[in-house]
């Protein structure tokens, strides 16, 4: 069963929220570049670039068609502004996402998360699911609210290639699969066995890696709410399976 993992909702709030730390990060790098002698910070930058054209080849054109559902178009600068999350994931993590193997690899999830979003938010407007003008406009304050000011905010609306009525579209989006998957796609209880067996496995894990373990107790939350979304992400993929097999998908790349 394939996972689509990388949510175009969540994405998007991950790419947008990471220029709130942006300006930080780039003092912080200024700093570090201080005391450094100019040739190694002209070699860094210049791995940068390359590292960056390799990235800016994997894109698409924004306003090309790269899948239909149901014959409504995702378009190119959907596709992009995922990809360039999980890039950016992949090189946290330190992967290499230009490889040719990886960057098969992320195309295909990307198609696969949109794909699904799509068939998702479809059936929401099927169902009469819609974000209120209420929770859209307090999520909206809330991730503003996150940012220094309002040149800030600005700033990373320019980043992310948006203005605010695009990242409002966005956030009911988000609001609207949120609450669709919670009411139409429900998932099992998280038993004892399956905590205490997770944690078991844990417990393993770190005592070879020589790290301390904490008490099932103390973790027992954190535990219990992994193993809730392992379940939905594995429900939620038979279900946009399902509703691919009832939809009809065009993949244009």
């Amino acid at each position: 069963m394939k996972k689509w993992t990388v949510l175009l909702m969540t994405s998007l709030m991950v790419l947008f929220l990471a220029a709130c730390g942006g300006d930080e990060e780039a003092k912080d790098a200024e700093k570090k570049d201080e005391g450094q002698n100019t040739e190694l910070s002209a070699e860094d930058k210049k791995k940068q670039e390359e590292m960056q054209k390799k990235l800016d080849e994997q894109m698409v054109e924004d306003d090309s068609t790269v899948a239909v559902v149901n014959d409504e178009k995702i378009l190119g600068v959907d596709y992009n502004l995922t990809l360039t999350t999980l890039q950016g994931q992949m090189q946290q993590m330190g992967q290499d996402p230009t490889t040719k193997e990886t960057s098969e690899q992320m195309k295909t999830q990307v198609i696969d998360s949109l794909v699904g979003q799509t068939l998702i938010l479809q059936e929401a407007d099927k169902k009469g699911i819609k974000a209120s003008e209420e929770d859209i406009n307090e999520q909206f304050e809330q991730t503003k609210g996150q940012f220094e000011d309002e040149k800030a905010f600005a700033a990373a609306l320019e980043q992310s290639q948006l203005d605010e009525k695009e990242l409002k579209a966005q956030i009911a989006n988000s609001i609207q699969f949120n609450q669709y998957v919670e009411k139409e796609v429900p998932t099992g209880e998280v038993s004892e066995d399956e905590i205490k067996k997770a944690y078991e496995e844990v417990k393993t894990q770190s005592e070879g890696a020589d790290q301390e373990v904490p008490k099932l107790e103390d973790v027992k939350e954190q535990i219990k709410a992994s193993i809730q979304q392992q379940k939905q992400q594995e429900v939620l993929a038979q279900h946009v399976d399902e509703l691919k097999e009832k939809g009809k998908v065009d993949i244009k790349i």
